[in-house]
Formats: C-alpha cells, sequence, structure tokens
C-alpha cells in the first residue's frame, strides 16, 4: 500500500493510478487526485520560470533552491508513452515501463522522432540479416542429422558462428538488454525483460561452451561437444527487431490522422493594410487584420466575412461534401477552401485558438487518454512477465530431470521458447491502437472525442437527450407569420416591433430585426427601454408606452387578449411556431410568428437512432404546444418543455438512476450541466464554449445525424478492441504452454525458439494492422 500524495489515502500500487515524476511513480486514489497533481506540478513550473531567470526554483515543501529537473510534468509539451500516458518526459527515449519509443505529445510537420527510429531499426534489422544467416547457415550441419559440410571444419564453425553472432546480439539487439535493465531498475518488468533473458541465456550459454567447454559434464554433450544455441539467439534478434520495425511504422500511421489535419493549415495569406494587399506568412497575422481569400484558395485562419461572397468546401473540417454559402457577417473557418467568390474577411482566431488547432489538440489528448476497458489488460499484464519467468523455469526444471537426453539441451531450448513467445506487448497494444486510430477517423469525419471513456460508454447507450434550439433545429429563428389587429396595417406593426427589439438581447429580438429591415421598414429610437425577466420588453415610443413579449405579459398591460388573436396564435403554436405579441398603451396591436426551421437532417437521424435501439427524448425551454408539435412531426419518443438547466440536469440524473444509459446532445450554456451529468455528453460545434467544454464529444458540424456517426464509430472501436484483446489473450494463452513443450508427449512436437520469436514478433503487429483497419471505417 502506498500514499495518495493529494488526499493522504491509502491505495494499491497494482490496481492505483500512478504517473511517472522526478524519477520514481507516484500513485492516486482517483483520476481527480492526478489530474490536480499534475496541474499543481505544472502550475509551480510555470510560476517559477516566471519568478526565476536561472532555471532554478523553489521546492514547495523545503522553499530550498534546486536544479530544475528534465523529467517535469507537463501537459503542453515533451514526449509520452502510447501504452503509459502517465510516462512523461521533455526528450526523446523509450517507456521505463514497456519499454516502447516515447511518443511526442504534440505532433508537428517538422518532427521527424518516428521516421528516426524506423530507419535505426531498418539498418539494425539489415545489418542483423546480414550477419545473422552466415551464423544460421552454419548451424545447419548441427541441426539436420547427416549433414556435413566438408570444406568446414568444426572449429572454424564454432568460431565463425561466435564472431558473427557477437555483433548481432550486442549491436542490433543491444537495445534488448538496455530496456531489460531500465525495467528491472523500475521494477517493471516487460517483453523486453523475456526477450533479454532468452536471447542472453542462449549467448551466454553458447560462450561459455566455445571457451570452456571442458566445464561440462558428458551429459551436456553430443559426441563429445556441447551444443550451440547462437542460431537462436541470432535468429530471435533479427526477427524481433524486424518486428519492432513493422511495430514502428504501423505506429507512424495512428499519427497521420493528426499530421493530415496539420497539413491542411494555410502557410500565407493576402493582408490587407492601408489599402494594400501583401502577401504574409499566417503567423505574421494579428487578430483584426483584413485578408482577402480569392477562389482555390484556402481561408487562412478563424474570421468573419466583410466584403464579399462566396461558398466554402468545409468538408475537411466537418466531414459533410456538400459546400455551404457564405455572405457578409457569415463566420469562416481557417483551413477550409474557398470555391467561387472572393471576398475579405476580418481575422478573429490566431495560432491555437483556430477551430483546427483545437481540433488537433483535442484529438491529441483524446489519443492518449484510456479507456475503462484498458483496465483488464494492466491488470493481466502487470501480474504476466512474472509469471511467464516461472513458467520458464518450471519448463527448465520439469525437462532437465524428467526429459529426453541431452535433457539439458531440451531444458534450455523450451525455457527459452516459452520467455521469447511470450507478448505482453500485444495486450498492451490492444486498447491504446484501436483508441488512437479511432479517434482519429472520428477527426477525419467532424467528431472531436475528448477522452476514450466516451467512446467505451457511447457504445451502450440507450437513451438520447436533445436539446431543441440549434440541435434538432437550425438555432437561427425567423419571422414567418405577422398578424396584425383590426384596424393596423403590417408595417405599422412590424415597425413598433422591430424598433422595441433594437434594445432587447432575446434570441427571438434579431429575428423581428431582420425581418423588419428586409421589409424596407425604417426604425425608431425607443426610449425608457425595460426589459422584464421572463415576461418580455416594453419602452416608450413618440411618447407612448408600447410592449412586446407573452400572451400572459400583454394580457397583465391589456387587460385581455383579442380572441381571434388567441385562436391565431393556438394555431401558430400548433405549427411549431413562437408567438410574440405586440401593444400600444393598453390596445394589442398584433402578434408575430417565428419559426426555427428544422434541420434537413434531423428527421432522417432521429429514424437512424431508432433503428439502433435508442430512445430519443427531447428537452427544451421553449413552450409545450410548440415543442409537442416538433416532437410530433419528427417521431420523437418523449418531450420535456418550459424547462430550465437544473430542470434539464434532474431529468437526466432520474433517467441514470432507473438504469437508463444517456447521452445528452446540446449547444448552449443552459445545456452545460445536463451534458456534464449524462454519461455521454455531446456538444454541438456551433454551440457555445461552455456547453463545448461540459461535452466528452464535439460534433463540428453541429448536425444531429452526427450523433448516428459516433454510435457507428463507438461500435466499431469497441468491436476492434475485443478484437485485438481476444487475440492478444488467445495467442497468449495457446503459446506458453506450447512452447513449454506440452504437446511432446501426446505428438512429439517442440517450438523452436526462433519460431517463438517470429510468433511474438508478429502479435504485436498483427494487432496494430488489425486496429489500423479503423482508418477505413465508413461512417
Amino acid at each position: 500500500m502506498v500514499k495518495d500524495p493529494i488526499c493522504g489515502m491509502n491505495v494499491d500500487e497494482k490496481s492505483a493510478l500512478h504517473v511517472y515524476h522526478e524519477g520514481k511513480d507516484v500513485y492516486f486514489c482517483s483520476q481527480r487526485c492526478q489530474d490536480k497533481f499534475l496541474n499543481q506540478k505544472e502550475s509551480i513550473l510555470k510560476s517559477d520560470q516566471k519568478n526565476s531567470g536561472s532555471g532554478l526554483h523553489h521546492c514547495c515543501s523545503t522553499g530550498a533552491k534546486k536544479q530544475e529537473e528534465k523529467k517535469v510534468v507537463s501537459s503542453k509539451s515533451g514526449y509520452t508513452c502510447p501504452m503509459h500516458p502517465e510516462i512523461e518526459q521533455d526528450q526523446p527515449g523509450d517507456c521505463p515501463k514497456c519499454g516502447m519509443a516515447l511518443e511526442p505529445k504534440n505532433v508537428s510537420l517538422e518532427d521527424n522522432t518516428e521516421g528516426n527510429e524506423i530507419k535505426a531499426l531498418g539498418r539494425k534489422f539489415w545489418g542483423s540479416l546480414s550477419f545473422g544467416l552466415p551464423v544460421v547457415f552454419l548451424a545447419l550441419e548441427e541441426m539436420i542429422p547427416g549433414l556435413k559440410f566438408e570444406f568446414i571444419t568444426h572449429d572454424f564453425s564454432v568460431w565463425a558462428q561466435l564472431i558473427l553472432a557477437t555483433p548481432v546480439i550486442f549491436w542490433a539487439g543491444g537495445f534488448f538488454f538496455t530496456k531489460a535493465w531500465k525495467s528491472i531498475v523500475h521494477r517493471s518488468l516487460n517483453m523486453f525483460t523475456l526477450i533479454a533473458m532468452g536471447v542472453g541465456s542462449a549467448y551466454f550459454y553458447s560462450l561459455v561452451a566455445v571457451l570452456f567447454p571442458h566445464l561440462f559434464p558428458s551429459s551436456f554433450t553430443m559426441n563429445g561437444m556441447p551444443s550451440l544455441y547462437f542460431e537462436a539467439a541470432v535468429g530471435i534478434t533479427v526477427l524481433v527487431i524486424l518486428g519492432q520495425y513493422l511495430e514502428a511504422k504501423a505506429r507512424a500511421q495512428t499519427g497521420q490522422a493528426i499530421k493530415a489535419l496539420l497539413g491542411l493549415a494555410a502557410k500565407s495569406a493576402h493582408h490587407i493594410k492601408n489599402g494594400k494587399e501583401e502577401n504574409v506568412p499566417v503567423n505574421q497575422i494579428q487578430k483584426g487584420d483584413l485578408l482577402r481569400v480569392r477562389p482555390g484558395e484556402k481561408v487562412p485562419l478563424d474570421g468573419i466575412i466583410t466584403e464579399g461572397k462566396s461558398t466554402i468546401d468545409e468538408s475537411m473540417i466537418s466531414g459533410e461534401p456538400v459546400p455551404v454559402e457564405k455572405r457578409v457577417g457569415d463566420k469562416v473557418i481557417g483551413a477550409t477552401v474557398n470555391q467561387t467568390g472572393t471576398f475579405v474577411m476580418r481575422t478573429e482566431k490566431i495560432g491555437s485558438e483556430t477551430l483546427l488547432s483545437q481540433i488537433v489538440h483535442m484529438v491529441s489528448e483524446a489519443q492518449r487518454s484510456r479507456a475503462p476497458i484498458q483496465g483488464l489488460a494492466d491488470k493481466v499484464a502487470g501480474y504476466f512477465v512474472p509469471a511467464v519467468i516461472l513458467i520458464s523455469i518450471v519448463t527448465f526444471i520439469v525437462w532437465f530431470f524428467w526429459g529426453p537426453q541431452p535433457s539439458i539441451a531440451y531444458a534450455i531450448v523450451n525455457a527459452i521458447a516459452v520467455l521469447i513467445i511470450a507478448c505482453p506487448c500485444a495486450l498492451g497494444l490492444a486498447t491504446p491502437m484501436s483508441i488512437m486510430v479511432g479517434v482519429g477517423r472520428g477527426a477525419q469525419s467532424g467528431i472531436l472525442i475528448k477522452n476514450a471513456e466516451a467512446i467505451e460508454r457511447a457504445e451502450k447507450i440507450t437513451h438520447v437527450f436533445i436539446d431543441k434550439t440549434g440541435t434538432l433545429t437550425e438555432g437561427k429563428p425567423r419571422v414567418t407569420t405577422v398578424i396584425p389587429a383590426q384596424g393596423i396595417n403590417e408595417k405599422e406593426l412590424l415597425m413598433t416591433a422591430g424598433s422595441l427589439e433594437q434594445f432587447s438581447e432575446h434570441p427571438l429580438a434579431r429575428a423581428v430585426i431582420d425581418y423588419a429591415k428586409e421589409q424596407s421598414i425604417a426604425l425608431i429610437n425607443v426610449v425608457d427601454f425595460e426589459s422584464v425577466t421572463g415576461g418580455g420588453v416594453k419602452g416608450k415610443l413618440n411618447g407612448k408606452m408600447i410592449s412586446l413579449g407573452k400572451g400572459k405579459f400583454i394580457e397583465e398591460i391589456s387587460g385581455s387578449l383579442p380572441e381571434n388573436l388567441q385562436n391565431k396564435s393556438i394555431e401558430l403554436q400548433r405549427k411549431a411556431q413562437t408567438v410574440v405579441w405586440v401593444a400600444v398603451e393598453k390596445s394589442v396591436i398584433g402578434i408575430l410568428g417565428i419559426s426555427d426551421p428544422i434541420k434537413k437532417t434531423t428527421a432522417q437521424a432521429i429514424e437512424a437512432l431508432h433503428k439502433k435501439g435508442c430512445k430519443v427524448i427531447m428537452l427544451t425551454g421553449d413552450n409545450k404546444k410548440t415543442a409537442q408539435a416538433i416532437a410530433k412531426e419528427l417521431n420523437i419518443d418523449d418531450v420535456r418543455a418550459e424547462l430550465d438547466p437544473q430542470d434539464k440536469q434532474k431529468i437526466v440524473k432520474e433517467f441514470k438512476q432507473q438504469g437508463a444509459l444517456v447521452m445528452m446532445a446540446g449547444d448552449g450554456i443552459n445545456d452545460a450541466p445536463a451534458l456534464a451529468e449524462a454519461q455521454v455528453g455531446i456538444a454541438m460545434g456551433t454551440g457555445t464554449d461552455v456547453a463545448i467544454e461540459s461535452a466528452g464529444m464535439t460534433l463540428v458540424k453541429g448536425d444531429l445525424s452526427g450523433i448516428v456517426k459516433t454510435l457507428t464509430l463507438s461500435h466499431s472501436v469497441m468491436l476492434n478492441i475485443r478484437q485485438n484483446l481476444f487475440f492478444a489473450f488467445i495467442y497468449n494463452a495457446l503459446g506458453v504452454p506450447i512452447a513449454a513443450g506440452i504437446l511432446y508427449p501426446f505428438f512429439g512436437i517442440l517450438l523452436s525458439p526462433i519460431i517463438a520469436g517470429s510468433a511474438m514478433a508478429f502479435s504485436s503487429v498483427s494487432v496494430i494492422g488489425n486496429s489500423l483497419r479503423l482508418r477505413n471505417l465508413r461512417i
């Protein structure tokens, strides 16, 4: 048991969360404590860097100054292990737990760490193969009864094998022993521990046999000479290096999604300054700068169109192939492609603020996150290597005492085969590789995943809760019906309503103002403006009090509502229109019907959700009649209307308590509590930052069909993980007993260490290859 440094709770180090920090493992009782620890360390580092120019900082416990260490926990830079994301350091290296090469946390197009690793392994493979083939050829004489090379003496063969095998073991395979030693130092035995033990046993036993053959008793010899196993040591080394080479190439492909996203960014922009246009690098652009974008060019950064219009291909961000029309006032996204027109834009976001940068950051973070299903593999891996070493020792003892003659030869070969065939890496890679590829594939389709846990939970969802405005609908209300009272003309009604709404911040106000302007109606300034929460607005126009808002609000002012307008109001609400009443003094002058059009893809998406076995429930703050009208039109299972943010969160919690697995989709600040409460929260990318921060996933386009894509992706990723885990478990469950010689009494079959080495090498490659199939997933 060890103590959590944050809360002081005693935790079991075998099952606890942990990070590798300042040369040692630090253990935590929960994700919350781990995050708090990492945030504290990062804050201390930032503070010390700010207060000291020498790179020295104060120790948080003693106040003493000490030199800043290299292995500083930071979430923004450095290198980490794909299998153990808690391992972080600021330089390339190997994971002290599994021995895998660390990967950069922030991928860049210039970074070539993976390429250097692949080249180094390629050189080692071809070099070891060149030296290793003659060793295997010379060993054939001993391996195949009756085979004799007349032109090669025995002494020459023995010394040639030793000379040729030595560079293979120590130059090409030297990193096995380095990683194995680190695993022992850090008390985290891994695949390289087993490989080093197997290769080392075969090589050093053979070395002693060549140098001091007289030390071996007669029972250890055949024809007066001890058996040599240089070919086993060399063969295992060559095949493991080949496996590492292929694995490195496969892992490099898992990061292609991020590099593809980075490659989308524009390199330069047409900067307009003082009426002159100049071509400058994008990294020199500042907020507020005006940029011109011509047909066929990439939009340099995120901004707003101030002049001109065009259609823009946003498929690289949203995954949707249909170009989007853009006019003055519309937002444009950096890295999308301008198609037909020329326009001028004002830069709103630069650097890490742009949507593309946020997508890259989110994808990178999600690829390093851990799914709960990984816990099973971690627990097995924790006992795996010690168990394999124990099995190898037992195998050696059994074959040495009860095996056929020469028993020592059988004991060594089978013990080494057990060490070599076992592959904890296949278990460790099963989940991270699928997550990395799946998250990248999701990003290419406009699905941004914050963490792997959201992928696993999404697979089991039973209820989908959906906000109305901006999720089912466009989120852009428009005036669709104007009904003036008797004796009032339409222009007078619109002038009165539009003039008052100029001062309102309500979302529907913009719809009224825009419609009035479309009708070329001049608006007049209003004085003594007042907003009544939950009711409406009022003010004075030409000395008369005017009011606008809900029916109850106007009824309190006017005393009653005209019956004919009440009937019209009911009809409009049944058509999913929100009704706004307008009054001058105490006389009602008309009503406006405002509707938020349903998105074209909404009905098809809800039908697809039903086919997946999900119940769809609408949660909205809108009135019941409007909500029910939309629910009926879209065949939604249930509707809850006139809700505030707390009501939405409460409903989600109630369904969870009843055993439902809830996914919540929304786009507004009022949806944030419910998004955080749900097992899986999905924020529409068109929504607020608060909603996006509260959700586990974000849909770039903000389209409900993205939820269907998300569920498809989740099912495919989890199926891929289970396939990987099944393969890894079955491989090890069958391979280790066969290598130990369990089939020999029945069929006379033994597994050569060389074959065991090739099986181990390709087991990890097979897991990665299966994961890479997700890149071609049709969502």
